[in-house]
C-alpha cells in the first residue's frame, strides 16, 4: 500500500460540482504512486459499479463511499430556511454489509429525506452503522460547523456521539485545501481529536483531477447556479487546491500530524468490497399450487401458446424450436422472468391497455411470441432467438414493451402492488453536456455575445455522438476561428474539459427495475 490514499474525491456524479472523470481517477493515482483510491461523491452512489471496474482495470484498490447529507433535525422535517440548512459526513464502506448499509442509507435519503438535497439523519445513520467508516467530513461538517461558530461543547458532543456509534472507525477529517477557514478549523480540530482520543485522518476534498483544472471547475459551478464568472455573487470555492494531490504534497502539509496520513492507508487497507458481475438475482413469480415448479407452470403457458398461435398440430420444426428455447431459458434461470414479463403484459392486454408488438431482439423468441409477450412470428422472419439469448454470451435478456403512454403508470402501480413498492423503481437516466449544449453553456458563463455562441454551436455537425474534437477536424471554419481567435480557443477549451459530464439525472423514459 502506498503512504498516501485519498480518501475524499468528487467524481462527475457529484452532478456539476465534481469534475473529476471516472475513468480517469484510477490512472492519475497509478501516476502519483497510489494503489488506492476512494469516491465519495455528494448523496449519491452513481458512479460506484463504473468507478470499481474503472479502479479494477488499473490495478488500483476501489474504495466505495459517499458524503451524505445530514439533516439538522429529523430526515423527515422539512421547514423552510431551518432544514435545508444539512451538513456533509463521509461514509466508507468496508465490507459487503458496509455497502448494503451505505446504499440503504442513501436510497433513505431520496425516498424519506429529500428536501433540495437527498437527506439522511441521526436516527438511520445509527440503525445502518454496521461495516462502515465515518470521517467528520469538510468544512461543512457538524463537527467544523460548530467549531467555527465557536460553540466547541457542541462539536464535543458531536464528535463523542459518532464516536459511541462508530467506535474505532470514526475519524476526525483534516484537510489542506487553501481556504482560510480551513487552517483555524484544522487547529481546533486537531486539538479535539487529541482531547477525545479520536484519530486523525487527512484528506483534500479533490473535486478535479489537477491544479490546471481549478478554473473549468468554476465555470462548472458557474453552470450549475446559473451564474457567470463576472457576477461577485456566484459560488466560488476561491481556492485551486482542490485536486487530487500527491502523497508528497500531502505528507509534506500534514508533516507535524504523520498519524493523520498513516490512517489514510490503514482505512484503505480495511475497505475490502468486492463486487460479483454476472450472478443476477431474479424475483419469484408465484405459480399456482397446482403447479410443482415454475418451470412446469411456464412450460404448460408455452404449450398452450403455441397451439394457439400454430394450431393443433404445429410442425415439428415450430416445436423443435420451442423445445430449444425452453431448454435455454430454463438453464441460463430466466423462467421467472418471462413469467414476470408475461404477467404485466397480460395484465395490460386484459385491461384494454394498448401494447407494442415487441422490438429489439426479444422478437425473436417464439417462446415469447407464443405467450404474447411479443406478436411477431419468428419462424415467419426467420428471426434468431440467440440475438436475444445465448449461452455463450452471458447477458441478461431484455424486453423492450410499448404501452400506451395514458395507462403505461397503470401497468407500473399493478407491478408494485403485486410485488411491493419496495421492490420495484424506475431506472435513472442521466443528461450528459453535449458539445453544442457545453458550448453554449460556457459561452454564457464567460459573457460571450449570444450569437456568437449560437455563431459557434451551429459549426457543431448535427452528428451522433458527435464531440468538438471530432468537429474541429471536420469543419475548416470552426478550427480557423478557434486557431485565430483567442475567445473562441478558451470557450472551446473550456467545453472540450467539461464534455460528456453528466448534467442532470432524470427517469428514463419508459423503464422500470423489478427486484
Amino acid at each position: 500500500m502506498s503512504d498516501f490514499v485519498h480518501l475524499h474525491i468528487h467524481s462527475e456524479y457529484s452532478l456539476l460540482d465534481g469534475a473529476n472523470r471516472i475513468k480517469d481517477l484510477p490512472v492519475r493515482a497509478k501516476e502519483l504512486g497510489m494503489d488506492a483510491i476512494a469516491i465519495t461523491d455528494h448523496g449519491v452512489m452513481y458512479g460506484a459499479i463504473d468507478f470499481y471496474k474503472a479502479c479494477k482495470k488499473e490495478g488500483v484498490k476501489p474504495i466505495i463511499g459517499c458524503e451524505v447529507y445530514v439533516a439538522p433535525r429529523s430526515r423527515f422535517d422539512k421547514e423552510p430556511n431551518v432544514d435545508n440548512h444539512y451538513n456533509h459526513l463521509i461514509l466508507l464502506a468496508k465490507n459487503q454489509q458496509g455497502y448494503q448499509n451505505l446504499s440503504k442509507l442513501v436510497s433513505i435519503g431520496f425516498v424519506d429525506g429529500y428536501y433540495y438535497k437527498p437527506r439522511i439523519d441521526l436516527e438511520v445513520l445509527e440503525k445502518y452503522h454496521e461495516g462502515l467508516i465515518c470521517l467528520s467530513a469538510c468544512l461543512a461538517g457538524s463537527v467544523n460547523q460548530a467549531l467555527l461558530n465557536g460553540d466547541d461543547p457542541k462539536a464535543e458532543e458531536i464528535a463523542l456521539w459518532h464516536k459511541k456509534v462508530f467506535g474505532k472507525d470514526y475519524y476526525i477529517e483534516i484537510q489542506n485545501n487553501g481556504i482560510q477557514e480551513q487552517v483555524l478549523a484544522n487547529q481546533k480540530l486537531v486539538a479535539l481529536a487529541r482531547k477525545l482520543d479520536i484519530p486523525l485522518v487527512a484528506t483534500n476534498d479533490a473535486h478535479y483531477l489537477k491544479k490546471e483544472d481549478a478554473y473549468n471547475h468554476e465555470v462548472l459551478l458557474c453552470i450549475q447556479t446559473g451564474k457567470r464568472m463576472s457576477d461577485v455573487d456566484r459560488m466560488r470555492f476561491e481556492t485551486d487546491e482542490l485536486y487530487v494531490k500527491s502523497p508528497e504534497e500531502m505528507t509534506e502539509y500534514f508533516n507535524a500530524f504523520p498519524d493523520a496520513i498513516e490512517n489514510t492507508v490503514k482505512i484503505a487497507e480495511e475497505c475490502n468490497v468486492e463486487f460479483e458481475f454476472g450472478n443476477t438475482i431474479l424475483p419469484n413469480y408465484d405459480v399456482p399450487k397446482e403447479f410443482e415448479t415454475h418451470y412446469d407452470y411456464f412450460k404448460k403457458l408455452c404449450d398452450d401458446g403455441i397451439k394457439k398461435r400454430y394450431g393443433e398440430n404445429p410442425s415439428q420444426e415450430i416445436l423443435d424450436r420451442a423445445e430449444y428455447e425452453l431448454g435455454v431459458i430454463k438453464k441460463m434461470g430466466y423462467v421467472d422472468y418471462f413469467l414476470i414479463v408475461w404477467d404485466f403484459i397480460h395484465y395490460a392486454k386484459t385491461h384494454n391497455i394498448s401494447v407494442g408488438p415487441g422490438r429489439g431482439s426479444g422478437a425473436g423468441s417464439i417462446i415469447a411470441y407464443s405467450i404474447e409477450i411479443t406478436d411477431i412470428d419468428p419462424m415467419k422472419y426467420g428471426l434468431l432467438f440467440e440475438r436475444f439469448l445465448n449461452p455463450e454470451r452471458i447477458s441478461m435478456p431484455d424486453f423492450d414493451v410499448d404501452f400506451c403512454y395514458e395507462h403505461r403508470q397503470d401497468v407500473i402501480d399493478y407491478v408494485s402492488k403485486k410485488y411491493g413498492h419496495d421492490h420495484v423503481s424506475q431506472i435513472i437516466t442521466f443528461g450528459t453536456m453535449a458539445a453544442k449544449m457545453v458550448i453554449r453553456d460556457v459561452a454564457r458563463v464567460l459573457d460571450v455575445p449570444y450569437a456568437e455562441a449560437d455563431s459557434l454551436a451551429k459549426m457543431i455537425p448535427n452528428e451522433l455522438h458527435i464531440t468538438i474534437g471530432k468537429a474541429l477536424e471536420q469543419n475548416i471554419e470552426l478550427k480557423q476561428r478557434y486557431e485565430t481567435d483567442e475567445t473562441v480557443k478558451k470557450v472551446l477549451d473550456i467545453a472540450m474539459g467539461l464534455e460528456g459530464m453528466p448534467r442532470q439525472a432524470s427517469t428514463h423514459a419508459c423503464r422500470s427495475s423489478y427486484y
